[in-house]
């Protein structure tokens, strides 16, 4: 299967838009005034370019009674954040200046507020749209109030689960994604993707590829046979956890044996399609308040952003944003926040991490076949590696330094010039010396 051309080059700014303008937790009474938001997003665009990202992913942007995983009408923009008119101007702004956006589809559960739900409820198990959610109704003749039991989405009761055996379903969400992708949209997010059988995805792609054959499609995926998922489900790409866990994880534990394990893994998927990589979302503990000791904040950017796979960068994780999630309700908020109302009000205690990602980024774009690199470990201990990062006759050398103390290793002869750094990088004819903290990427000197 051809993937899109374009997710070469691509590189996320991932935002939260209920939270980035600060809206409100729940949904507004019906007849309420819309609250055109979403323009307060177009403020941050010329960012996104200096930044170097080519693409805006967002998050849920559809009617929803709350966080916006809980949608209730997929044809209609949130009102806390604006009106059809003013998405329309969203994408017009970032595609004028180069950025794509791909749009976040709930489509594995809805919530309860949903016209097809609604209408279970009003009219048992009758309903002509009782077949597509997954229920069981109470013993006996139905009677108006009683409610069915229905599978829910991990044991959110308020989330309720479609079923994908019904066809109808299939055709519901094919029109969804068309819908969007006529006004501008450039691919999906699905969300939740690894709870909704594979053999769904299939045909609901088939049918919109039809239409739109330049869209993307990356599946959520926490857990899972990833290359089978995307085999079957006929993806382009899943959320790739396993390289997330493994970043952090090694450098608080000074262990990267368990990062070096991580980048075979991460090798074997890239055999087969191009995994969305990340340090940091929506969903989890931001990455600075993640780490133990923060002056190793750098190497997991560098880490990141030297490997093969589609980049995307959470919203403020390249200010070095504090947020830790907690197991509670609103336990997500601190991971969130509202944004102020434009880049000049950030503070500039985030300038040097925002800095070392428009670094990263420049050598990234210098070096697109970064997007399908395999990587090598050269040299490896607990405090440091080495690892060559190839492909299409081409290599980079990454060199990480854990330690608080400086470290001298053997570099190969080919790249011995240093591209980026932080610390203390000596590049001699025997090798390479690594203060303490210290990090180095290492090209030929070329641009390619």
């Amino acid at each position: 299967m051809a993937r899109p051309a374009w997710v070469e080059n691509a590189i996320w700014w991932q935002v939260y838009p209920l939270g980035f303008v600060g809206a409100e937790r729940d949904a507004p009474a019906t007849g309420s005034k819309v609250q055109h938001r979403l323009p307060r997003l177009t403020a941050w665009l010329d960012y996104v370019v200096e930044l170097g990202a080519s693409g805006i992913a967002l998050g849920p942007i559809f009617a929803a009674e709350t966080h916006g995983y809980d949608t209730t009408d997929y044809f209609r923009i949130d009102p806390r954040l604006g009106d059809e008119a003013d998405f329309e101007d969203l994408i017009a702004a970032a595609h004028s200046r180069g950025p794509r956006v791909l749009l976040d589809g709930v489509f594995n559960h809805v919530g309860r507020s949903f016209d097809r739900f609604q209408e279970v409820l009003r009219e048992g198990p009758a309903a002509p749209s009782s077949s597509w959610f997954r229920l069981s109704w109470p013993a006996g003749k139905w009677s108006p109030g009683a409610e069915p039991d229905y599978e829910d989405f991990e044991g959110h009761h308020h989330l309720v689960a479609l079923n994908h055996a019904e066809p109808q379903v299939r055709d519901f969400v094919v029109e969804v994604m068309k819908y969007w992708l006529a006004r501008g949209a450039d691919g999906w997010r699905l969300d939740a993707a690894y709870a909704v059988p594979p053999s769904f995805w299939a045909p609901v792609l088939d049918a919109v590829r039809a239409d739109y054959p330049d869209a993307y499609f990356v599946g959520e995926f926490i857990h899972g046979d990833y290359a089978a998922a995307v085999a079957e489900g006929e993806l382009d790409s899943v959320t790739q956890y396993e390289l997330w866990k493994a970043v952090w994880s090694s450098l608080n534990d000074v262990n990267l044996y368990e990062l070096s394990a991580a980048l075979d893994r991460h090798n074997a998927f890239l055999e087969s399609f191009a995994p969305m990589t990340f340090v940091g979302n929506h969903d989890v503990t931001r990455l600075a308040s993640r780490l133990d000791n923060t002056a190793l904040l750098p190497h997991a950017v560098v880490i990141f952003l030297t490997l093969g796979g589609t980049p995307s960068i959470y919203a403020g994780d390249e200010q070095a944003f504090r947020g830790v999630k907690e197991d509670r309700a609103g336990g997500d908020d601190a991971v969130r926040p509202a944004f102020p109302d434009s880049p000049a009000e950030l503070s500039s205690l985030g300038a040097d991490i925002y800095r070392l990602h428009q670094e990263l980024i420049g050598v990234r774009r210098r070096h697109p076949w970064l997007h399908r690199a395999r990587t090598r470990v050269l040299d490896l201990a607990n405090a440091h590696v080495v690892y060559e990062a190839a492909a299409d006759g081409h290599s980079l050398t990454v060199a990480l330094n854990l330690a608080d103390s400086p470290v001298s290793i053997d570099a190969p002869a080919g790249n011995r010039a240093v591209l980026a750094s932080g610390g203390d990088v000596q590049v001699g004819g025997d090798g390479l010396e690594l203060g303490s903290f210290a990090w180095a990427v290492l090209g030929n000197g070329g641009d390619a």
